[in-house]
């Protein structure tokens, strides 16, 4: 099937997964309506090809900009969201579950389910600003006020600019209690050629704060000429 984004044949592979993919605990992923949806596209065929379970958190805006900014039509309700992207990436049906926003008795709602960690990309600022409040009046701000709890790792992946006062201000907020604040800004040292290694850019990044394999570029320092 097509991909989201074009890659070339010989594009860095993930690390192939290893024997005990069901003992990992899921990573959540939440994705809401801020443009940039092929972050988060991107990042769970990642972790899918890397054998991880997803538990994915879809937002009705997300849904829309998935609409608008990738080939991808996604049905509207999550049991059928979760068949479609089973078959768009070809993963065990096992690793991915889809929830609704409503699902209030889904894992990532209680802290006693485990999870590797959270991550919202794309994340509006009005997620944002919920979660700096601790709102928790959806699946997904309560997902995330869980792993702020419990001391697991929370990941912004901030789709914005400019950033105002007020939203940077809830980025500190989030800092303080412990969440990581990325935003989508990717860098140019490595001379990407396309979108898609861009987007690779900043899903290697979230990959990182995961402890999760990848090769998808070269790290800082790797296959520099020696210096005479």
């Amino acid at each position: 099937m097509t991909q989201p984004l074009a890659r070339s044949p010989d594009a860095p592979a993930i690390a192939r997964p290893a024997e005990d993919w069901p003992e990992r605990p899921p990573v959540v992923l939440a994705m809401t309506g801020a443009s940039g949806a092929d972050y988060g596209l991107r990042l769970l065929q990642c972790l899918l090809e890397s054998g991880f379970g997803v538990h994915l958190l879809i937002s009705k805006a997300a849904q829309i900009v998935i609409h608008m900014e990738t080939p991808l039509r996604l049905p509207g309700r999550p049991r059928a969201i979760q068949r479609y992207l089973i078959e768009h990436y070809a993963c065990h049906p096992w690793q991915l579950r889809v929830f609704g926003q409503d699902e209030w008795t889904a894992p990532p709602a209680s802290g006693s389910a485990l999870t590797r960690g959270m991550v919202v990309c794309p994340c509006t600022t009005g997620t944002l600003a919920a979660i700096a409040n601790g709102n928790s009046d959806n699946l997904l701000e309560r997902a995330a006020d869980v792993t702020l709890k419990e001391g697991r790792k929370l990941i912004l992946a901030v789709r914005e600019t400019p950033f105002s006062a007020i939203h940077l201000e809830n980025m500190l907020r989030l800092a303080r209690a412990g969440a990581v604040i990325l935003p989508t800004n990717p860098g140019f040292y490595y001379r990407p050629a396309t979108v898609a290694e861009l987007v690779d850019f900043i899903v290697a990044r979230i990959l990182d704060q995961l402890a999760i394999a990848h090769a998808l570029l070269p790290r800082w320092g790797q296959d520099q000429p020696e210096l005479t």
